[in-house]
Order: structure tokens, then sequence, then C-alpha cells
């Protein structure tokens, strides 16, 4: 197939570009600058210039592709309402032009907010949090509602390994440096879920060529398919800020929940929250068995703290 792919230069896409080459697809990446558009040149991708808020560029790129990957985000949290709606607006208008089409495009969300304080799992639709605005789920549900072959890969809230800059886990390195602790919330106890980007890589194709493939009735085109990009389930915190700590060479320390927010910021209600996420369906219905490293030893290795 040849697809287009936004966010094609970012820690995720890059590794999602090369996995799809490597499976003998064609990709055109969506490159906003020379420097994206050289990366990937050289990983052996067409170029598509543009951004996720030139409205024309993604038409265009659509048009011109037999299937879709949404994996670009504005990752600037001082104006998130503003990018959401912008993700929004990029998800909307690639559906219009996939309408009356059969080809798959797949959009990216998140499991942390699905089932906070327990296990969340595939089919659990959660109602949008107008506290988080992001809207990625509900946009793609309206275009799969338009008879649109589409899916969501839910992203664990750490996505990590070699190249990893601006994800949680160097959030939490930075801060620790900053602070000179590696802290955690209360006894810590509280999980993230975590996934390899190699793994996520794969997972975003198995998922685009499961869409394509699969014979989708009028009646259950109305909702797009949930997959999740769980390789490890529940990690604690307190074992992240652990071997963050090690590694620093700074105390792991326990905050009371009312110090969280002066020591980290905007961050606190991530490192507070209990996000649980397993991926049972998603390995069984695509036969994707994540190989990679974990994030505990992707820690211990130093590739955050190098």
């Amino acid at each position: 197939m040849r697809v287009f792919v936004t966010g094609a230069t970012g820690f995720i896409g890059t590794a999602i570009v090369q996995e799809l080459l490597s499976a003998g697809h064609q990709v055109s990446g969506l490159a906003r600058s020379d420097a994206s558009a050289r990366k990937l040149i050289d990983a052996g991708a067409a170029v598509h210039r543009g951004n996720l808020e030139d409205l024309e560029s993604l038409r265009s790129g659509a048009a011109s592709a037999d299937a879709v990957i949404h994996a670009g985000f504005i990752h600037d949290f001082t104006r998130f309402p503003e990018v959401c709606r912008v993700d929004q607006t990029a998800i909307e208008t690639i559906g219009k032009v996939l309408t009356g089409s059969d080809r798959p495009f797949v959009v990216t969300s998140g499991t942390a907010l699905v089932s906070p304080g327990k296990l969340a799992t595939e089919d659990i639709i959660p109602a949008f949090n107008p506290a988080w605005p992001r809207a990625s789920e509900q946009a793609a549900d309206a275009v799969a509602a338009t008879g649109v072959r589409t899916s969501v890969i839910r992203l664990s809230p750490s996505v990590h390994g070699d190249g990893d800059q601006y994800g949680f886990i160097p959030i939490l390195v930075n801060i620790a440096r900053e602070k000179g602790v590696s802290a955690y919330v209360g006894e810590g106890l509280n999980h993230w879920s975590a996934v390899h980007r190699l793994d996520a890589a794969r997972l975003y194709r198995l998922a685009l060529e499961n869409t394509a493939s699969n014979d989708l009735a009028s009646d259950t085109a109305i909702q797009s398919t949930r997959f999740h990009g769980s390789a490890e389930e529940a990690i604690t915190v307190r074992k992240i800020a652990e071997a963050i700590g090690r590694q620093l060479h700074v105390p792991a320390v326990s905050l009371a929940p009312e110090a969280a927010a002066e020591h980290f910021g905007w961050f606190a209600h991530m490192a507070a929250i209990d996000c649980p996420a397993s991926s049972s369906r998603t390995q069984e219905q695509l036969s994707w068995h994540p190989a990679h490293a974990t994030l505990l030893d992707d820690i211990e290795n130093g590739i955050y703290t190098r």
C-alpha cells in the first residue's frame, strides 16, 4: 500500500516509517521543514510538504494514498486545548477525503484516561472529558460512522527507547535533575503501562493491515476498532522513580499528595495517575507479541541519563 503518515519524522513516526518500508509498503511522510524532509529521504520514504495546521496538505496527502496513519500531534502542553483542536480538525479533514473509499485510516490516542484506577481494556469507550480536551477517539468514531475503515491505537503513557527526548520519562528525569530527588506520590503504587517504540511501530503496521483486510458490514462500521500499545500493563511509578534515582545518583523519595503540584508542576496529575492497561485482546487479534526492551531495562541501561 501507499501509506501517508503524519508525524512521520517524530520519535514514534520514524519507527513506523521504517516498519512500513521493511514490510514492502510505500510511504509518503508529512514534513514541515527541510530537516524533516531530509530525514524521510534518507529513510527511503517520499516527502509530502505541509503540517497539521495546513489542511490542504492533509487533503492532498490523503487523496494520493491507499491508507493513512495519523501519528502526528503538536506536543506543546502550554497550549494544550488549542493543539487538541488542531488534532481533531486534522482527523476530520483526512476522514472527509477517505469517505466513500475503502482506504484504512489509523488514528492515535492514549490509554492513560480510558479508565483511571482500574485496568483499561480495548472495549472500554470513555466519555469525553472536558478537563482533558484531546478528542482523537471521538473524531475517529465520527469518521468511522461515515463508513471509513477506522482504527485507533491507544499508546501507553510511556513509549520508550533510544531517541526519546520529549516523552513522560524524560520529563521525570528532568524534574529529578532539577530537584535533586526522584519523587513519587504517596506509596508510589499507582501504575503506568509502557511499550517500546519498535513494538509500537509494528503494532501500527499490523493494525493498518488488519483494518484494510477486515470485511466491515455497515452495522459494524459505526465505531472505530481500538488497539492497545501496551507491552507492560502495570509498572508502579515508584519503581520508575527508583530506577531514575539510581541512574542520576539521587534519592527516590515519597511526596505527600498535597506536595505533588509544587514538585511536579503541570505534570502532577500524570505522576499520580493509576492507569494500567491490558493489550490481551490486541495481541490475540493482531498476533502482536512485543519483543523489545522493557521500560525499566531502558532506564537502567542509561538511555535517559547519558
